[in-house]
């Protein structure tokens, strides 16, 4: 069933819900697919596109936190291990349940003394230990030779042996949009760029609607619902306290920056973990689409309106962090691209720094309003914490359906073979780098996306010879998967946005084009589109000293 914009904001004008989830990141996401399949009638919007801000802006790793476990016991913060815990046990479901997104992956600890191993490798074997029902292979301590032959890049003069342990890998906004489109599938009314203006209230004060605008057309219209889910992330606390004014704030965001480096950094299927860096956090280069993400940084972040982009000093950060470990030194001109995001701290204790925070998630229910919010929290405990949420809701409406979401494969992840690229390109006699493309973002459908060729077959040429992406995928996610900006196909339906950047501005023209076709673009809005665009990902170049 294709999401259709127009057929979804006809219902959410002219149904009555259960429930409206505000957020289309992967809390809010999750939370819809978990209420509708214990029955509920559902609707799920966001003021922006899905998973636009933090959901696809992450490490791309499914983990329990190694940084976590070890803070537990040298810092004694046993609330960590709490997070570790909940992070290992929803990575095999995150990794079951989307075969084709998401995957185990091997890390990499190099180190420089034979100390050095022994700490790493007793901390991460308790990182297995916690991890004891877990699908995913174990680690082990390997030679020098063992890591060079795997890691060919490190600096073997200085390389002593190296750690190896799993955790997984996920594309995270795909990720978030299968979860979409797996809640939509199961009744839920969606739609994106729908901004919440208000609350209307009962004659007792608990809200019983929202006003909210269409961002394109710029109707207001009123969204019903007996209780609303607060999905908003970093931005919870301006939903908060629009339901109740009253509210103290608890958002304390922190920013994380990523650089993109090619993937010949590391010339390696495997991750690399840096366990020490001068700001006392872990850092991970972690092969992705072709290209290596080196992140993450972490510092307080207060202005959420303004979108994070990487800067200048942040560069030198990750390169001076990073080039310890490589024979050859990178250097700012390597880089592709890069990108910032914003992780949805809670302020339990405002002397604490960010990096001290915990990641643990917290469901709030304020009586007076009776709005329910989803605050905190991380990528690979989105399922859990939506079951959380969601468990509230059903007090609050006296029900009681248990949660289905840990055996529901999401969409694209049913019958999913990875092999069927093979038949792909035997039918289409496509490229075998797209077709393997093709299997790994739309999984059992990627027939529907390839299937369109048959009625043009100029959708069948590549958007840059060098690289896989499709004419017919930029027509399939404004069709079919509610594209409809091209930063929406570039930065989060493929992710060319935030692995390359002169990729990105090269192919832009004929992306916009595709899209006016098929949303019905005039030709003013069409160069507004490009131009708007190429401003924001040279801005991007600029903040960065590219």
């Amino acid at each position: 069933m294709p999401m259709n914009r127009a057929d979804n904001l006809s219902r959410l004008q002219s149904e009555n819900f259960d429930i409206c989830i505000i957020g289309g990141g992967a809390s809010g996401a999750g939370c819809a697919l978990d209420a509708a399949l214990r029955g509920y009638r559902v609707a799920l919007i966001d003021k922006k596109d899905f998973a636009s801000e933090t959901s696809s802006r992450s490490t791309k790793l499914i983990h329990g936190g190694v940084r976590y476990l070890e803070q537990a016991f040298t810092k004694l913060d046993f609330a960590q291990l709490k997070q570790v815990r909940h992070g290992l046990e929803e990575r095999h479901i995150v990794i079951k349940n989307a075969p084709h997104l998401a995957r185990p992956l091997a890390l990499l600890t190099p180190v420089f003394s034979w100390i050095e191993g022994v700490y790493y490798s007793i901390g991460l074997k308790m990182y297995d230990w916690f991890a004891n029902d877990d699908t995913l292979p174990k680690g082990r301590w390997l030679s020098k030779k063992e890591v060079l032959s795997r890691m060919p890049t490190l600096d073997k003069d200085k390389l002593h042996s190296a750690v190896l342990y799993y955790d997984g890998q996920h594309d995270d906004a795909r990720y978030c949009l299968a979860l979409v489109q797996s809640a939509h599938e199961q009744g839920v009314a969606v739609a994106n760029y729908v901004e919440v203006l208000g609350f209307l209230k009962d004659p007792v004060g608990k809200l019983s609607a929202c006003s909210v605008e269409d961002a394109f057309t710029h109707q207001t219209f009123s969204i019903k619902a007996k209780v609303f889910v607060n999905c908003t992330g970093t931005f919870a606390d301006r939903i908060r306290l629009l339901a109740n004014p009253t509210l103290p704030n608890r958002m304390r965001p922190s920013k994380g920056v990523h650089v993109v480096l090619p993937y010949e950094t590391l010339n390696s299927t495997d991750a690399m973990l840096i366990p020490k860096t001068s700001d006392g956090r872990v850092v991970f280069a972690i092969p992705f689409e072709g290209q290596l993400v080196v992140g993450t940084t972490d510092t307080e972040y207060r202005n959420v309106e303004n979108e994070p982009v990487l800067e200048q000093s942040e560069v030198n950060f990750l390169l001076d962090t990073l080039r310890p470990y490589l024979k050859k030194d990178p250097e700012s001109g390597d880089i592709k691209a890069g990108f910032g995001g914003l992780r949805p701290l809670l302020a339990a204790d405002p002397t604490k720094s960010t990096k001290g925070l915990t990641r643990d998630h917290e469901v709030e229910h304020d009586s007076k309003s009776n709005l329910v919010s989803l605050l905190g929290g991380k990528w690979t405990t989105y399922r859990l914490m939506a079951k959380d949420a969601v468990d509230k809701v059903e007090e609050l409406l006296e029900q009681n359906n248990p949660c289905l979401t840990a055996d529901h494969l999401l969409a694209g992840g049913e019958n999913f073979n990875y092999d069927a690229w093979k038949t792909i390109q035997q039918e289409y006699d496509l490229g075998e780098d797209t077709c393997k493309h093709l299997i790994l973002k739309y999984g059992s459908r990627a027939e529907r996306v390839v299937g369109l060729i048959k009625t043009d077959a100029t959708l069948a040429d590549r958007l840059l010879p060098n690289l896989p992406y499709l004419k017919a995928e930029v027509v399939f996610a404004a069709r079919y998967e509610m594209a409809a900006t091209p930063r929406d196909f570039l930065a989060r339906r493929i992710r060319m946005e935030i692995t390359d950047w002169d990729a990105t501005l090269a192919c832009l023209p004929t992306v916009c084009d595709l899209m006016a076709g098929e949303l019905g673009w005039d030709a003013p809005t069409e160069r507004q589109m490009v131009n708007e665009y190429t401003t924001l990902v040279r801005g991007f170049q600029r903040e960065a000293g590219l």
